[in-house]
């Protein structure tokens, strides 16, 4: 018989080993995959898989038996995400991890699971006008200022703010399209 989540927390916040055990077994393979996705690296992937077991391992006593494990788990990954991304501001596979990070925090909640999306994203990123593209590209990849992309397109800031903000938009949008069209496939 399968423990159900409530029972696993209660007994890993009893001290009890494997419990902490069915944890991981249950959960690691969707944490990796949240990770993974976000992140180019499967090492890097694998080391946050680690570090959000552990950090959830430290957190057991807080944790609210009436809560659900995923969103809990998810959650620490998602912060693990943040930490990695001001640690490594510098290194490009980051402007892939905040654009994930910011098309989940802005998703409506009819969007569906992120995950899912991560696949489309080259391909929406892809049907994104030039203009939009470059701004995206300098904005998460570049790390370019407001006033650089103006620059570099012959816009005002304001401008540049405003594609950014359409372009994310679009990107939503597709993201959607393409779920709702998997949906009925």
């Amino acid at each position: 018989m399968t423990a159900s989540d409530p029972d696993i927390m209660a007994r890993l916040q009893a001290g009890e080993r494997a419990a902490f055990a069915h944890l991981v077994e249950r959960y690691q393979k969707l944490v990796y995959g949240y990770l993974r996705a976000r992140v180019r690296s499967a090492a890097d992937a694998e080391d946050m898989t680690q570090e959000v077991f552990l950090r959830s391992y430290q957190a057991r006593a807080r944790f609210d038996l009436g809560s659900l494990v995923q969103p809990w788990l998810l959650g620490i990954a998602r912060n693990l995400l943040r930490e990695h991304v001001r640690r490594h501001r510098r290194r490009h596979e980051i402007a892939w991890t905040e654009l994930c990070l910011e098309l989940e925090t802005t998703a409506p909640p009819d969007l569906g699971s992120i995950d899912d999306h991560l696949i489309w994203l080259p391909q929406c990123l892809a049907e994104l006008g030039p203009s939009a593209r470059e701004a995206i590209d300098g904005h998460y990849r570049l790390e370019l200022k407001l006033s650089e992309i103006a620059e570099t397109q012959h816009r005002s800031e304001g401008a540049v703010k405003l594609l950014l903000h359409r372009a994310r938009q679009a990107l939503r949008d597709c993201l959607h399209f393409k779920r709702q069209r998997s949906l009925r496939s």
